[in-house]
């Protein structure tokens, strides 16, 4: 099948390149032990781009190898264009998230470079930790990231409640990516995140 001048790629070919390009990029990563390698797995996004990795794994169920690989590198990315906003976000959070905040494990206080540093640790834990901990720590921050977002909606509703209601929307999706990288942990321990 053609479609302007191009062939439309097979539904089941770009899944299979999904999880193939995910468990080889892991694979390679674990099996390195040079930190060269590993610094360059965490750069990813600033080689290829993040539209290059949302082509190709964005579109993968968010429970799949491939699926937690983007959410990491999305998360790791917002983290380093906005850690300003992301630190904000944490700090609000941390008193409604107290157990997911030492899970998470930012230093002390979370300000927007210790905030970019746990990003960086998360993600370079993929590769040089274990993995289900690197998943577990990342929905820790996404759940207190969600609850900050929530509190800071309540107190922006006074003044401008369209933007609230974007931030609470935010909230509940970060939330529902905290479920994800857990479930994405559960089943890595498992042998069963494919």
């Amino acid at each position: 099948m053609e479609t302007q001048g191009g062939l439309v790629p097979d539904p089941a070919e770009v899944t299979e390149v999904a999880h193939a390009t995910a468990a080889v990029l892991v694979g390679a990563g674990r099996s390195s032990e040079d930190p060269e390698v590993t610094t360059r797995l965490v750069a990813l996004v600033d080689e290829l781009g993040l539209s290059t990795l949302a082509e190709l794994w964005a579109d993968r169920p968010a429970r799949s190898l491939p699926g937690a690989l983007w959410r990491l590198y999305a998360l790791h990315e917002w983290v380093q264009r906005s850690p300003e906003e992301a630190s904000a976000d944490y700090t609000a959070g941390v008193r409604f998230a107290d157990v997911n905040h030492v899970v998470a494990g930012v230093a002390e206080p979370p300000g927007p470079q210790e905030i970019r540093s746990l990003a960086d640790s998360i993600l370079r834990g993929v590769f040089e930790g274990d993995l289900a901990v690197a998943l577990e720590r990342a929905g820790a921050f996404c759940r207190v990231v969600s609850s900050g977002r929530a509190d800071r909606a309540h107190t922006t509703d006074v003044q401008d409640a369209e933007a609230a209601s974007t931030q609470t929307r935010r909230a509940s999706s970060l939330l529902s990516t905290a479920e994800d990288l857990e479930a994405c942990a559960r089943l890595w321990r498992a042998d069963e995140l494919l």
